[in-house]
Protein backbone atom coordinates (compact mmCIF):
# COMPACT_ATOMS: atom_id res chain seq x y z
CA UNK A 1 0.00 0.00 0.00
CA UNK A 2 1.69 3.13 -0.77
CA UNK A 3 0.19 6.81 0.54
CA UNK A 4 1.09 10.64 0.48
CA UNK A 5 0.07 12.29 3.95
CA UNK A 6 -0.29 16.12 3.57
CA UNK A 7 -1.17 17.86 7.47
CA UNK A 8 -3.93 20.01 6.14
CA UNK A 9 -5.84 23.09 7.79
CA UNK A 10 -8.40 22.32 5.09
CA UNK A 11 -9.03 19.79 2.46
CA UNK A 12 -11.93 19.20 0.59
CA UNK A 13 -12.58 16.62 -2.39
CA UNK A 14 -14.81 17.93 -4.91
CA UNK A 15 -16.66 15.53 -8.14
CA UNK A 16 -18.63 17.31 -10.82
CA UNK A 17 -18.43 20.61 -8.80
CA UNK A 18 -20.11 18.60 -5.97
CA UNK A 19 -18.37 18.60 -2.22
CA UNK A 20 -18.25 14.79 -1.73
CA UNK A 21 -15.81 15.01 1.52
CA UNK A 22 -14.32 17.91 3.39
CA UNK A 23 -12.13 18.22 6.68
CA UNK A 24 -10.94 20.97 9.17
CA UNK A 25 -7.74 20.61 10.80
CA UNK A 26 -6.41 17.09 10.17
CA UNK A 27 -4.87 14.65 7.24
CA UNK A 28 -5.69 14.20 3.37
CA UNK A 29 -4.63 10.90 2.84
CA UNK A 30 -4.16 9.77 -1.20
CA UNK A 31 -3.74 6.26 -0.78
CA UNK A 32 -2.83 3.37 -3.76
CA UNK A 33 -3.44 -0.25 -3.38
CA UNK A 34 -0.59 -2.86 -4.56
CA UNK A 35 -1.50 -6.25 -6.01
CA UNK A 36 -0.15 -7.56 -3.23
CA UNK A 37 -2.36 -5.87 -0.32
CA UNK A 38 -4.37 -7.13 1.41
CA UNK A 39 -6.70 -6.89 5.00
CA UNK A 40 -3.18 -7.38 6.97
CA UNK A 41 -1.94 -4.37 5.24
CA UNK A 42 -4.88 -2.40 5.58
CA UNK A 43 -5.08 -2.60 9.37
CA UNK A 44 -1.26 -2.26 9.48
CA UNK A 45 -1.41 1.07 7.27
CA UNK A 46 -4.79 2.55 9.49
CA UNK A 47 -2.66 1.49 12.66
CA UNK A 48 0.02 3.74 11.24
CA UNK A 49 -1.59 6.56 10.08
CA UNK A 50 -3.57 6.88 13.07
CA UNK A 51 -0.81 7.38 15.53
CA UNK A 52 1.84 8.90 12.93
CA UNK A 53 3.05 12.22 15.45
CA UNK A 54 2.91 15.25 12.98
CA UNK A 55 1.05 17.49 14.94
CA UNK A 56 2.65 20.44 16.97
CA UNK A 57 2.57 19.94 20.95
CA UNK A 58 2.83 22.79 23.15
CA UNK A 59 7.09 23.35 22.48
CA UNK A 60 6.38 23.07 18.79
CA UNK A 61 7.33 19.44 18.69
CA UNK A 62 5.73 17.48 16.15
CA UNK A 63 4.75 14.96 19.27
CA UNK A 64 0.88 14.77 18.75
CA UNK A 65 -1.42 12.17 16.20
CA UNK A 66 -4.39 12.55 14.24
CA UNK A 67 -6.32 11.22 16.86
CA UNK A 68 -4.43 13.07 19.85
CA UNK A 69 -5.33 16.37 17.96
CA UNK A 70 -9.14 14.84 16.93
CA UNK A 71 -8.39 15.92 13.72
CA UNK A 72 -10.04 15.25 10.48
CA UNK A 73 -9.20 12.32 7.93
CA UNK A 74 -9.99 12.73 4.08
CA UNK A 75 -9.40 9.50 2.58
CA UNK A 76 -8.90 9.22 -1.62
CA UNK A 77 -7.97 6.85 -3.59
CA UNK A 78 -5.15 7.50 -6.33
CA UNK A 79 -3.77 4.87 -8.38
CA UNK A 80 -1.17 7.19 -9.84
CA UNK A 81 1.10 6.81 -6.52
CA UNK A 82 2.16 3.69 -8.57
CA UNK A 83 3.87 5.23 -11.04
CA UNK A 84 6.44 3.84 -12.78
CA UNK A 85 8.91 5.72 -14.80
CA UNK A 86 11.45 4.18 -15.33
CA UNK A 87 10.23 2.80 -19.01
CA UNK A 88 10.00 6.72 -20.47
CA UNK A 89 8.24 9.75 -19.93
CA UNK A 90 4.46 8.17 -20.14
CA UNK A 91 4.06 6.58 -16.50
CA UNK A 92 3.34 2.81 -16.01
CA UNK A 93 0.62 2.14 -13.71
CA UNK A 94 1.08 -1.47 -13.38
CA UNK A 95 2.17 -1.79 -10.42
CA UNK A 96 -1.19 -0.55 -8.84
CA UNK A 97 -3.89 -2.72 -7.75
CA UNK A 98 -6.30 -3.68 -10.79
CA UNK A 99 -9.71 -1.61 -10.32
CA UNK A 100 -11.70 -4.27 -8.87
CA UNK A 101 -9.20 -4.86 -5.93
CA UNK A 102 -8.45 -1.41 -5.65
CA UNK A 103 -11.99 -0.69 -4.73
CA UNK A 104 -11.63 -3.40 -2.51
CA UNK A 105 -8.93 -1.81 -0.63
CA UNK A 106 -10.23 1.40 -0.78
CA UNK A 107 -13.45 0.58 0.74
CA UNK A 108 -11.38 -1.36 3.59
CA UNK A 109 -9.48 1.31 4.40
CA UNK A 110 -12.09 3.59 4.75
CA UNK A 111 -14.03 1.10 6.58
CA UNK A 112 -10.99 0.17 8.99
CA UNK A 113 -10.47 4.42 9.83
CA UNK A 114 -14.07 4.76 10.43
CA UNK A 115 -14.09 1.65 12.77
CA UNK A 116 -11.32 3.56 14.97
CA UNK A 117 -11.66 7.47 14.46
CA UNK A 118 -14.36 10.19 14.26
CA UNK A 119 -14.67 11.84 11.10
CA UNK A 120 -13.60 10.42 8.40
CA UNK A 121 -14.85 11.95 5.11
CA UNK A 122 -13.79 10.14 1.36
CA UNK A 123 -13.39 10.70 -2.05
CA UNK A 124 -15.59 8.46 -4.27
CA UNK A 125 -13.20 5.30 -6.30
CA UNK A 126 -12.33 6.02 -9.55
CA UNK A 127 -14.28 9.73 -10.25
CA UNK A 128 -12.57 12.55 -11.71
CA UNK A 129 -11.54 14.33 -8.57
CA UNK A 130 -11.08 17.80 -7.89
CA UNK A 131 -9.17 17.94 -4.79
CA UNK A 132 -8.41 20.97 -2.50
CA UNK A 133 -6.29 21.81 0.52
CA UNK A 134 -4.29 24.14 2.50
CA UNK A 135 -1.21 21.98 3.46
CA UNK A 136 -0.57 22.62 7.09
CA UNK A 137 3.68 23.63 7.11
CA UNK A 138 3.59 22.40 4.72
CA UNK A 139 3.87 18.50 6.15
CA UNK A 140 4.00 15.73 3.66
CA UNK A 141 4.96 12.23 3.89
CA UNK A 142 5.22 9.60 2.01
CA UNK A 143 4.60 6.08 3.36
CA UNK A 144 4.52 2.34 1.76
CA UNK A 145 3.46 -0.23 4.03
CA UNK A 146 3.83 -4.05 2.47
Amino acid sequence: MIALIQRVSQARVEVAGEAVGAIGAGLLVLVCGEPADGQAQVEKFIAKLLKLRIFSDEAGKMNRSVQDVRGGLLIVSQFTLAADLRGGNRPSFSAAAPPDQGRALYEAVLACARRQHPGVEAGIFAADMQVHLVNDGPVTIPMRIA
